[in-house]
């Protein structure tokens, strides 16, 4: 059985993101914080989480605060930011934090639901708002950042959510090679991890 946090302080925001991902599976557990005390308190005193679903605007404790208490403490607890602060910047901000997806509150709930179960097979949900936000680059990213022919049909898989392992297979690699690009390709981008990565790709237009 699937187990979600959700930390959002209004009650009412809290049910409807409740009965939407009802609709996820049966039976899924959905346990709701008020905010980020509430939050630490129900995780601290509860094994088998699946996943945290964070909105921004806490009473207690703003929500990139509270990802980064997360990111220490329940580092293998993947977390969704739902807010209604999309813009690109907040956006970006969350994900280095360490959010795993990110959606606007502006969106229906069944991107609510696809984000969740990207994240719960293991991905990234690339940002709404970082997709459609800000300039284009001209270039593609794999010029822009200067990656070889190699790095770049790494990145285009990764872009397409593909593991390491997934990744190897396609391309006749070993995993350790794979990962070998992925280190080049983060060090390139200026990124340290997937998501990040996303970000930039989707900040130049998904062009590789």
């Amino acid at each position: 059985m699937t187990k979600i946090l959700i930390v959002e302080d209004h009650a009412l925001v809290r049910e409807a993101m409740a009965q939407t991902l009802s609709r996820l599976e049966p039976g899924i557990d959905c346990v709701e914080a008020k905010g980020a005390d509430d939050a630490l308190a129900k995780l601290e005193g509860a094994a088998d989480w699946d996943l945290a679903i964070i909105d921004l605007m806490l009473p207690d404790m703003n929500g990139f605060s509270l990802l980064a208490v997360l990111a220490k403490r329940f580092p293998d607890i993947p977390a969704i930011v739902v807010s209604a602060m999309d813009d690109e910047a907040s956006v970006r901000r969350a994900i280095k934090g360490g959010a795993s997806g990110f959606v606007s509150k502006a969106s229906s709930g069944d991107t609510l639901l696809q984000a969740v179960r990207v994240v719960l097979d293991g991905g990234v949900c690339t940002p709404e708002a970082a997709t459609q936000s800000g300039r284009r680059s001209a270039a593609p990213v794999s010029e822009r950042f200067g990656l070889t022919a190699a790095q770049t049909r790494v990145l285009e898989l990764l872009a397409q959510g593909k593991t390491n392992r997934e990744i190897a297979d396609l391309l006749g690699l070993s995993e350790g090679t794979v990962k070998v690009h992925m280190s080049a390709i983060f060090r390139a981008l200026g990124v340290s991890n997937r998501a990040q990565a996303l970000v930039v790709i989707a900040r130049h237009g998904a062009r590789l």
